[in-house]
């Protein structure tokens, strides 16, 4: 199974949303050109990148939800995966970059704006199992661009 990259999102100034590059270094500390306000809960080397599917995307759309990419602060938006496998353990190849899913990325209130009547918690892993965004570390350094290939690794 293969997905490709669809975006690619930074904000320079932290927050959201995240806007669109055509590309990015990713590093064991983090996006290169990407900042967190909340260092507490976002960022650090076990959630150094925020992983998100595109047909989720589709998906809240259709559901009714002013969802964008980059809206929910996710780093990379990756079409043609099953979302559902996801979780803790899972390396991903982006590009030639390898990233390791540690964690569900836990919604909060600065993503409301995407959701509507504020229901953030749409895309909580512990509420609705396979919606979530995920958090990678990463294993292997390297330029990820707009349509790299993506597949999980054995």
């Amino acid at each position: 199974m293969s997905g490709v990259v669809v975006s690619i999102n930074v904000s320079p100034e932290g927050g959201v949303p995240k806007l669109p590059v055509r590309s990015a270094i990713l590093r064991k500390e983090g996006v290169h050109g990407d900042k967190q306000n909340d260092l507490r809960h976002h960022g650090g080397p076990e959630r150094a990148v925020s992983i998100y599917s595109m047909e989720m995307i589709e998906h809240l759309i259709g559901e009714g939800h002013p969802i964008s990419q980059g809206s929910t602060g996710e780093n990379i938006t990756i079409r043609g995966l099953d979302w559902q496998l996801m979780k803790p353990g899972i390396v991903l190849r982006i590009g030639d970059a390898c990233v390791e899913i540690t964690t569900p990325a836990t919604p909060c209130a600065t993503i409301k704006e995407s959701f509507k009547n504020g229901g953030f918690s749409r895309i909580s892993e512990k509420h609705n199992p396979g919606s979530s965004r995920w958090y990678g570390r990463i294993l292997t350094e390297a330029l990820v661009e707009l349509g790299d290939d993506v597949s999980i690794q054995d």
